[in-house]
Order: structure tokens, then C-alpha cells, then sequence
């Protein structure tokens, strides 16, 4: 087995950065160049029969490999470019709105690209709740869905999902969870938990860059439900180009039209290191260091605005210090790349990372703050 550290030449951006941003953009694998060079390769010297030669079920393919990672059975997950295209098609299925089903219930900290699809639709009842446990007391009979995040993008809180699910099912209604922040460092399983549905994307944890959205769909909802935001992908005989849909079988059903082939193929460079490595070892060896951050932050006199409790904790620390966002301008100024949110500079370290780097990120933050070095960033506007 090759120790964590060993992965860190599969990245070549480690060789000049501190790369501790993964929780937003997660580092670049070497082989991904490779990937879109075969891509092209197969573009220029194949032409038209790349279709037939794997390009035109990579949404299927790829989004198998996704499936293994989250606990998905083959058939069950399927690609699409982000999160609002995968809920968008879902929330299609359930067209058109029962008035006396027609209630969303989701988070305040959800994600905004979520919360603007459901805040969008006239005959939808949006509830929005403080947190997971006020989830539970909001769904009732007239919930249709229950959009939620595993992980909240903000805090890195690992929200208490399973009770939700429980809820959720015992009035009818269906939960879509949103595992972007936990898919690749959170170990969970969409079958065991009985989720509906469960979206994600690939550019943070996953390593797998832009444009890899993923949806998964419950075998038993894939085949009864009927998305009306669809295209011909969806078809059983798409190249039969017939006047009327009839519907594929599994969660292919619930693809769209022509696929996005070459961010497929940069996606499975990471996913074959996140298969390779393992979640549960991503997970324990994530636990790890982020406690190191926080002793380290705290030791510093920092104060850390993430949850700290193990069982709560995602992959990200947020560290609170003075003038953050401009602190935040001279870390990246000394190649420390991360970025910040309202309560504070966000680090999101990955299995290749090193325990050296987080050390060396804190006492940065302390000399930047003890020498002034951030008062020339005071009024800058930073863009992250």
C-alpha cells in the first residue's frame, strides 16, 4: 500500500503551491492531461465512430465509477454537467405540482444554486429551516421534497441526515442529498441509507475538475418516474430518432441530450485515486490533520469557526483572525492557496497533502498578522 505522502507527485501543482483549497477546487491529477489528450486523440483519428467507441455512454460509465464511490449499484448513477441540471431534472419528474404535495424543505446554509431552482418555481412552498434537526420537525404530508446537503458548503458541518430520511419517508415524500462537499473524503453509502436521490460534482474532494455533475436514483423511483426536462439520450432508441419518448430503463432515463465527452474524461483520473486510496482512509487520515489545524490554530490564539467535534467535522477548518480576507490576499501572494467565507479563511487539506504544510499555513497566518504584511491588501476586493 503506497503512503499518502507518495500520491503527492500525481499532482503537479504541489510542486510550487500549498494547495489547501480542495474544498472548492481540488488539485489537478497528472493523468487528467492525459485523458483530454486521448480525448482528442480519438476526436482527430476517429472521427465520428468515437460515438460507438465509448463517447456516447460515458455518462453511464463514468458515472458507474461514481456510483462505486458512493455506494451506488451499476445503472444507478448517471452524469450531467452540475448539481442544478441533476435536481432541475428531478424536481421535473414530479410535474406537474400537486397543490396539496407542493412544499420544499430544505437548510438556510444550503447551497444558493439549489435554493435559486426551488425559490424559482411558482407552485412550490419553500420552507427553510435553521438546521437538521428543525428539518425533521418541518416535513410533513404536504413535503414533496427535501432538498438537503450532507455536508454544508459554509460551516464543513456534516449534517445529521438519517433521520431526515426517516422522516421524509414516512410522509411520502423524497429526499435529494446533496453530497458535494462529502463525496470522496466522507465515507457514506446511497443504498444503505436509502436515499431517493443523491447529486454531487467532481472539482472539489473527487478530484475530477469542471463540467462532472452526478445524479443517483433509487432503482425502484428510476423506474416508474418520467422526467419531463429530458432528451434523447433518455430514449430507449435514441437513434431511432422516433417522433415520441419512450422511456430507457435506469437512471439513464434521466439524462438529457449530447453529453460533455471531455470533462468526462479528465473526471476519472481522480476518481481512479479516490478509488484507488479508499474514502475511509481519505476520511481518517482527513480527520487527522484537521484536528492538527485546529491544535495548531488554536495554540496560534486563532479562534475556529467549524465544527470540531470528529463526527461533525468535514474536510474543511475555518480559522477566524483579524482582517481574514486580507490575510487572505498574502497567503495567496506567498503561493498558499485557499480562500475565505464570512466567518473566516477556509482550509481544506487532501490526502496528499502534508502534515509540513498545514504547520507551515498557521504560522504563516501569524507572521502575516504579526508583521502587517496584510495591510497592503486592507480594501482589496478578492475574488475566490
Amino acid at each position: 500500500m503506497r503512503a499518502l505522502v507518495d500520491y503527492r507527485s500525481e499532482f503537479p501543482i504541489l510542486e510550487h503551491t500549498t494547495y489547501l483549497i480542495n474544498h472548492s477546487l481540488a488539485a489537478m491529477p497528472a493523468k487528467a492531461e492525459d485523458r483530454l489528450a486521448e480525448y482528442a486523440r480519438m476526436w482527430k483519428e476517429r472521427g465520428i465512430r468515437s460515438w460507438g467507441e465509448g463517447w456516447w455512454t460515458m455518462p453511464m460509465t463514468v458515472g458507474d465509477q461514481v456510483g462505486r464511490i458512493i455506494g451506488g449499484a451499476t445503472g444507478t448513477t448517471v452524469m450531467h454537467q452540475n448539481v442544478a441540471v441533476a435536481e432541475a431534472i428531478v424536481l421535473s419528474s414530479f410535474f406537474p405540482i400537486d397543490p396539496k404535495r407542493n412544499r420544499v424543505v430544505y437548510e438556510r446554509g444550503n447551497f444558493p444554486s439549489v435554493r435559486y431552482l426551488y425559490q424559482a418555481q411558482p407552485d412550490l412552498e419553500v420552507i427553510v429551516c435553521e438546521d437538521d434537526g428543525a428539518i425533521v420537525d418541518a416535513i410533513d404530508e404536504q413535503t414533496l421534497l427535501v432538498p438537503i446537503s450532507h455536508v454544508l458548503f459554509r460551516t464543513g458541518e456534516i449534517q445529521e441526515i438519517e433521520p431526515i430520511i426517516r422522516r421524509a419517508h414516512e410522509v411520502g415524500a423524497h429526499v435529494i442529498l446533496d453530497c458535494y462537499q462529502s463525496a470522496g473524503i466522507v465515507p457514506f453509502d446511497v443504498t444503505a441509507l436509502n436515499v431517493d436521490f443523491a447529486v454531487g460534482g467532481s472539482v472539489k474532494w473527487l478530484n475530477g475538475g469542471p463540467g462532472n455533475g452526478w445524479l443517483y436514483v433509487r432503482p425502484d423511483l428510476s423506474e416508474r418516474l418520467q422526467p419531463t426536462f429530458t432528451g434523447w439520450q433518455a430514449h430507449e432508441r435514441p437513434f431511432g430518432f422516433e417522433e415520441e419518448m419512450v422511456y430507457t430503463d435506469g437512471a439513464a432515463r434521466f439524462l438529457t441530450g449530447t453529453p460533455n465527452v471531455p470533462a468526462l474524461y479528465a473526471a476519472t483520473a481522480g476518481y481512479d485515486l479516490v478509488e484507488e486510496v479508499g474514502v475511509e482512509r481519505i476520511r481518517e487520515n482527513s480527520l487527522r490533520q484537521t484536528q492538527l489545524l485546529i491544535d495548531r490554530a488554536e495554540f496560534a490564539g486563532f479562534e475556529i469557526r467549524s465544527p470540531q467535534s470528529p463526527e461533525r467535522r468535514g474536510g474543511t477548518v475555518t480559522v477566524h483572525v483579524p482582517e481574514f480576507a486580507a490575510v487572505h490576499k498574502e497567503l495567496t501572494a506567498r503561493q498558499i492557496l485557499c480562500d475565505f467565507r464570512p466567518d473566516g479563511i477556509r482550509l481544506g487539506p487532501h490526502y496528499y497533502n502534508s502534515d509540513d504544510e498545514l504547520e507551515f499555513t498557521i504560522d504563516q497566518i501569524g507572521e502575516i498578522l504579526e508583521s502587517g504584511a496584510y495591510e497592503q491588501h486592507l480594501g482589496v476586493v478578492a475574488r475566490h
